[in-house]
């Protein structure tokens, strides 16, 4: 493989449900409102009494109900305040909070021992601590989210996250799939990345490629998949192909700076078509800025026998 050596870098989800994703308040330069508005929406849930409230959504958007009457709604009331909870949580994760977030989800268990997202959120949460145990103990709670709710696609998500963390990627593949088959599911283009990231892991490139190709054709925006896909076609040496979708890429990216790895792909590219200059240009631009990069490394080797095929 050219270039995959870089760790892989999977994307999970931290908001409770796609109606939270859709509120899409997650600035910093708004953390100090959605406190008091979470706050606020907890206090009224909390509250005793016989009559309705509206409060704000925790997450900035629709308003929904919440009463206190105490017979027909009282089960409504102990989903909501999970919710709340749960929303919390995702948030003192964010921040890396871990033990003010577990908290939080240990009373959503309490509201509502069935409430999928908060089985989903400390899974994530033992999984960001990152210990032995922990990781043990986020595989359990992972598949009771799943198993309570079998359509909760970020749940998938997920746990496909955890499992190729796991080196489980045959099994992480399965859960991207799911995930990356869900029309209307916010997430399901970074499941689609996911996929094709997994597949490379077990060396099935055929597999990879369609999963890049199923991310670009629902966001032809899809950075991660412009770059994998490179490494793809250049691997068939499909060079011209190639280089239009790295062309592409360099578009997108345009103002955040260029990484070591797309300077190795340009470098790659300029070799193959035999333009000296700009595979020069490249190569001291890559040498320069980022010189302990392992992307420096593999020019390094090959500029010591350009005859030799990339590694």
């Amino acid at each position: 493989m050219m270039t995959f050596k870089n760790p892989c870098q999977f994307k999970y989800q931290t908001s409770i449900s796609q109606a939270a994703q859709q509120s899409g308040v997650n600035t910093a330069n708004k953390r100090g409102s959605k406190a008091i508005l979470l706050v606020s929406a907890l206090s009224a849930l909390l509250l005793s009494g016989c009559q309705s409230t509206t409060t704000t959504d925790l997450m900035g958007g629709t308003p929904y109900q919440t009463s206190t009457r105490p017979t027909d709604n009282r089960n409504l009331d102990k989903q909501e305040i999970a919710r709340v909870r749960t929303s919390l949580a995702a948030q003192y994760i964010r921040k890396n909070e871990l033990d003010t977030a577990q908290r939080q989800l240990e009373k959503a268990f309490a509201a509502d021992s069935r409430y999928a997202p908060a089985y989903d959120m400390m899974g994530v949460l033992l999984q960001q601590e990152g210990s032995r145990l922990n990781l043990e103990k986020a595989d359990q709670y992972f598949k009771k989210a799943i198993t309570l709710d079998k359509d909760f696609d970020q749940a998938h998500n997920n746990y496909g996250v955890y499992l190729s963390q796991m080196k489980r990627y045959k099994e992480a593949a399965a859960q991207f799939e799911i995930a990356g088959s869900a029309l209307g599911y916010e997430g399901r283009i970074g499941a689609l990345e996911n996929l094709g990231r997994t597949y490379l892991q077990l060396n099935d490139h055929p597999a990879a490629a369609k999963a890049f190709l199923r991310a670009l054709d629902g966001n032809r925006n899809s950075v991660i998949a412009h770059i994998e896909l490179v490494d793809l076609l250049l691997e068939q040496q499909r060079v011209q192909q190639a280089q239009r979708l790295y062309d592409e890429t360099l578009m997108l990216v345009q103002g955040q700076g260029i990484s070591p790895r797309l300077l190795l792909q340009g470098i790659k590219l300029a070799a193959a078509q035999n333009n000296i200059a700009t595979r020069q240009q490249l190569a001291q631009q890559l040498l320069s800025a980022y010189p302990l990069s392992d992307e420096a490394k593999q020019l390094k080797t090959w500029l010591n026998n350009p005859e030799a095929p990339w590694k």
